[in-house]
């Protein structure tokens, strides 16, 4: 039945909310990606769910991801010893070998791979090829030159009880050098001990330049003239060293309390905000602080045991800890 007059001129039925609706669909459309939540479907934001090496959603049943490759090995191991028997496969790449630890290596026992000695025949033949390998390796000058630079690097590394990261670092920084031409002139001792100060003062491990120079095969001087040039010619971003760094470690060698530790730690922040260590050594503050907190506390340490731990005098120590005891006792007055 077609319908009356009455019903065509009835208005259509109005939508309250349509609108907002609307608006809320198009900024659930246009959400930027990384508001979404990242175990959310991307098409309906449902609930994903992981089985048999695939992802799906349980509300849409939309593939995410499946057949994923498992790039670990496909044995177990729970000790080291299980772990090294298993592996099939060489050290990672590093950057602390001049080819990245990429070629191989010619084991230096004269056995096979099951153990059994060679004969002497093979004996000489093998000694040859450690030979040929040998000198392959470092066909020319750059490479001996950057053999020998790493091998520095990772000899006062470990010397100065470093982290590997620092070293790598270092490693690092000395190849921009030598790809940025800024060794001619430049020792390799010398600039392989820039590298590594770089690489600590970026990390920020507590080691002095003058600790440094004690490892290194050149002198004071030289290493600090050669750190200054690198960090200028490679426009690497330096802070100022921090004394409160220092702070732990001549603690834990002078076995000292951790109250004391923390008076020191406070005398020396007090100092730094009333920028009482410019222009100083950190390592002399940090000593200095921690004589100080010995005598706030009543602790038994002497200058010469504080001196002999962080390598300074111990005239340093008793003008540097007079200054951090007179500016304590300002604050205080001050404050009363």
């Amino acid at each position: 039945m077609p319908p009356t007059t009455n019903e065509r001129q009835q208005p259509p039925p109005q939508r309250t909310g349509t609108t907002s609706r609307t608006a809320n669909s198009e900024e659930t459309e246009t959400r930027q990606p990384e508001e979404r939540d990242q175990n959310a479907c991307p098409e309906c934001e449902g609930t994903l769910r992981e089985q048999d090496g695939g992802t799906y959603c349980v509300d849409c049943g939309l593939v995410i991801d499946e057949d994923r490759i498992d790039h670990g090995p496909e044995w177990r191991a729970f000790t080291t010893a299980e772990r090294n028997e298993k592996s099939r496969v060489g050290a990672p790449t590093t950057e602390m070998l001049h080819d990245r630890g990429l070629s191989t290596t010619i084991d230096w026992r004269n056995k096979d791979a099951y153990g059994v000695s060679l004969s002497a025949e093979r004996r000489k033949q093998f000694q040859r090829l450690r030979i040929w390998d040998k000198r392959y390796r470092t066909r020319n000058a750059s490479e001996r030159n950057l053999k020998h630079a790493l091998g520095e690097i990772d000899r006062m590394s470990s010397a100065l009880g470093v982290p590997n990261s620092v070293a790598e670092t270092a490693s690092v920084i000395y190849r921009r050098a030598l790809d940025e031409d800024l060794l001619p002139g430049r020792s390799i001792e010398g600039m392989a001990t820039a590298s590594l100060y770089a690489s600590i003062r970026q990390a920020g491990v507590p080691r002095s330049a003058t600790e440094l120079a004690t490892v290194s095969r050149i002198d004071y001087l030289e290493a600090t003239r050669s750190y200054r040039y690198l960090i200028r010619e490679l426009e690497l971003p330096m802070a100022p060293p921090d004394p409160l760094e220092y702070i732990p470690r001549y603690a834990s060698q002078l076995s000292i309390s951790n109250e004391t530790e923390r008076r020191a730690y406070d005398l020396l922040k007090l100092g730094i905000e009333a920028s009482v260590h410019s222009g100083k050594d950190p390592t002399g503050l940090a000593a200095a602080a921690l004589y100080a907190g010995a005598q706030l506390t009543d602790e038994k340490l002497t200058q010469e045991a504080v001196s002999e731990a962080a390598g300074i005098s111990k005239v340093t120590i008793r003008n540097r800890y007079r200054e951090l005891l007179e500016l304590e006792v300002a604050v205080d007055s001050s404050e009363r």
